[in-house]
């Protein structure tokens, strides 16, 4: 399965992707947001499939290695989504990172400050560019965001009476988490910030 998504369905959409982001400026927007969301498939099979195959040749030598992606992209929220997404590298940072720098237990104003010192850094771990640094920026101020608008949300969803638990609005939780991740990914991908935000 592993080998599947990384060499039948990375490896392709890769062809595509890599063409539409050195050449955005010969297209128009939904030629632009279809190639953002095929880079978004692409990324995610990628990472999953070379996890799925050291999974596998761990199990062929008696290891038995934790799941490292557990459907992120159904995930109801941007923190929901760093529980599923690359899980070992997300576990490092909140081991080796988070929680030595306080974590929550010092404060609401502090915990959002570790987040974007969480979220930065990661994006400088996955390269030494202003775009990672953008990306890492980005969801570190979704997750913010996130936390300080989740009581006003909920409020506002009672009064409204909208049902948080109904299908309906758990798939709308899960389209606009995508979207903002998709969004996200459009930085993680290009050559450069100046490139990025013109796409």
């Amino acid at each position: 399965w592993g080998a599947f998504l990384k060499l039948v369905i990375a490896d392709r959409l890769a062809i595509m992707t890599g063409k539409l982001f050195v050449e955005y400026y010969d297209y128009h927007g939904l030629v632009l947001m279809v190639n953002s969301l095929a880079y978004t498939m692409q990324i995610y099979a990628d990472f999953a499939g070379y996890s799925y195959m050291a999974i596998a040749i761990a199990r062929l030598f008696g290891f038995r290695l934790g799941d490292n992606f557990r459907q992120p992209y159904l995930a109801t929220g941007i923190q929901d989504f760093w529980r599923r997404w690359h899980i070992s590298l997300t576990g490092w940072f909140t081991e080796y990172l988070y929680f030595p720098l306080g974590g929550s237990r010092k404060g609401t104003f502090r915990r959002y400050v570790n987040i974007m010192i969480v979220f930065l850094v990661s994006g400088l771990w996955h390269g030494a560019a202003w775009s990672f640094v953008l990306w890492g920026a980005l969801h570190g101020v979704y997750q913010v965001i996130g936390h300080l608008t989740r009581q006003g949300r909920t409020r506002l969803y009672q009064r409204l009476g909208i049902r948080m638990e109904s299908g309906a609005f758990r798939a709308g939780q899960r389209l606009v988490t995508f979207a903002l991740v998709s969004f996200a990914w459009i930085f993680f991908r290009s050559e450069s910030l100046v490139k990025g935000l013109v796409y």
